[in-house]
């Protein structure tokens, strides 16, 4: 079963939400990308200790149900962590989600919601 090319051909940008280390990488990669005005949205955000878990869940909603232009959302595994039963609950084909690790938090498998699923599909 294969999706109609109009549910990803508009799928042009990356997001991601993520420490400042791994944000400020990405940027300097070139993922960078602000709408136009009005609204002006930002298809990144940094993440600190003071950052709420509302607003995380906030931006992990804009990229996943809002923009229909972003197609993968790289998080920050151990921020996942943070608002895991959203991305548990997110099953849409579009956008991934990708949990990448950050220089302080290294990449735990066990955690990782695509590879859990993976398992669980074929049995293990």
């Amino acid at each position: 079963m294969s999706l109609p090319q109009s549910a990803y051909k508009d799928r042009e940008f990356l997001a991601v939400i993520g420490d400042e280390d791994s944000v400020t990488g990405l940027l300097l990669a070139g993922i960078g990308h602000v709408t136009p005005a009005p609204k002006s949205e930002k298809n990144f955000l940094v993440v600190d200790s003071k950052t709420d878990n509302g607003a995380i869940e906030r931006a992990f909603d804009s990229f996943t149900t809002d923009r229909k232009d972003i197609g993968i959302v790289l998080i920050n595994q151990h921020i996942a962590e943070r608002i895991r039963p959203r991305i548990d609950a997110f099953t849409a084909a579009f956008p991934a989600i990708l949990e990448i690790p950050s220089k302080d938090h290294p990449y735990d498998p066990e955690k990782d919601s695509v590879l859990r699923r993976v398992r669980k599909l074929f049995g293990e």
